[in-house]
């Protein structure tokens, strides 16, 4: 059965579902609301546990998920939600074993995702520009999964290139959480593997329209397809069955592309990247669409 161990992270949480964070230590105590309960207590109990607080209060003691830490974990940049995490993984097709390489490192809930996703066999390497991200990031990620030898947070920047590790091969995958990834789309077009995945996540339609061009212009990417993700909990009491009132709804876009041999795909333009840097986009016309 596994236990609540010393050091570790824990949730508790209420019969409201509300999740309470705390890191146990022996001899501390928690405290809510006027009530207190000692780590000693919760340390050795079952994940999932019921306990009691001083004046009467119920809460379970239990490990968190990925989902609900990264929600509750300290954050230096904001982070990207669960179901934006979900999706990305799935649609990057980060699998056992797999290369990826990732920027930024932000908070470090992507860079967790990733390393459960590649596994022991996997790597990751997380390039992140400010050095107060990347300590926070780090912190996180050792609380939650421990250590990680597959992983190198290297303080770098993205947008001025990125370097292939020694022995170490192309990448499989480029996962990008950055404000312009359309300036990393060049060298990740260098360091990709042929058949490799590309994927970045921004939350507005001008960042989505300029990563576009820049993938485009490339002459290396195609199967491009942006989307997003929105969540519609339900609430369900016997007879009574509708959506929740609130919803996680838009928080970003996510655009994937495939690193294939260029010839078969026409741009938005109407012409093969090798044509598209000796015609405008004032050359832009319906016909060009139907043929698209």
């Amino acid at each position: 059965m596994a236990r609540l161990q010393d050091g570790e992270r824990i949730h508790l949480v209420d019969k409201k579902g509300r999740h309470y964070a705390l890191t146990l230590k022996a001899g501390a105590i928690f405290q809510h609301s006027g009530e207190t309960i000692s780590h000693d207590i919760l340390i050795g109990r079952p994940d999932g546990s019921l306990v009691t607080l001083s004046r009467g209060t119920r809460m379970i003691a239990l490990r968190p998920t990925l989902a609900e830490y990264v929600l509750k974990m300290p954050r230096g940049a904001q982070v990207i939600y669960p179901k934006d995490l979900a999706i990305i993984a799935m649609w990057a097709d980060i699998y056992p074993g797999a290369k990826v390489f990732e920027a930024g490192t932000g908070s470090g809930a992507l860079t967790m995702a990733l390393l459960r996703a590649v596994g022991p066999r996997g790597s990751v390497v997380s390039y992140e520009a400010r050095e107060d991200f990347a300590r926070t990031a780090a912190g996180n990620i050792e609380r939650y999964l421990g250590a990680t030898p597959n992983l190198t947070i290297a303080r770098a920047d993205a947008y001025e290139g990125i370097e292939v590790p020694a022995g170490g091969g192309l990448f499989d995958r480029v996962v990008l959480d950055l404000p312009e990834p359309w300036r990393v789309v060049p060298h990740a077009a260098k360091v990709l593997r042929s058949g490799g995945i590309y994927l970045s996540f921004v939350p507005t339609v001008p960042q989505v329209m300029q990563t576009i061009e820049a993938l485009e212009r490339s002459g290396v990417f195609g199967l491009v397809q942006t989307f997003e993700t929105l969540l519609r909990t339900w609430s369900v009491q016997g007879r009574s069955v509708r959506p929740d009132h609130r919803m996680v709804a838009h928080s970003g876009f996510i655009t994937v592309a495939r690193k294939v041999e260029p010839g078969l795909w026409m741009n938005r333009l109407g012409g093969t990247a090798e044509e598209l840097n000796g015609r405008s986009g004032a050359d832009y016309t319906d016909e060009d669409e139907e043929t698209r």
